[in-house]
């Protein structure tokens, strides 16, 4: 599956999270759907957790 047919998946189910089950249901769909992409980047090895900690130790001044 492409990132064109997975980002119109997702704004389908934002769309009918937002419009049958109000703000908080698009939110926690939301949420849920970023948690899902991090993971799911973090187990196909495009996402280093490791830099990230250390890139925002960087921009924190530590």
């Amino acid at each position: 599956m492409n990132g064109t047919t997975l980002g119109l998946l997702a704004g389908l189910a934002l769309g009918f999270a937002g419009a049958f089950g109000g703000f908080g249901a698009f939110v926690v769909v939301l949420l849920f759907g970023a948690l899902g992409l991090l993971v799911g980047r973090w187990l196909d090895g495009d996402l280093d957790v490791a830099e990230l900690v250390r890139s925002a130790q960087r921009r924190s001044g530590r």
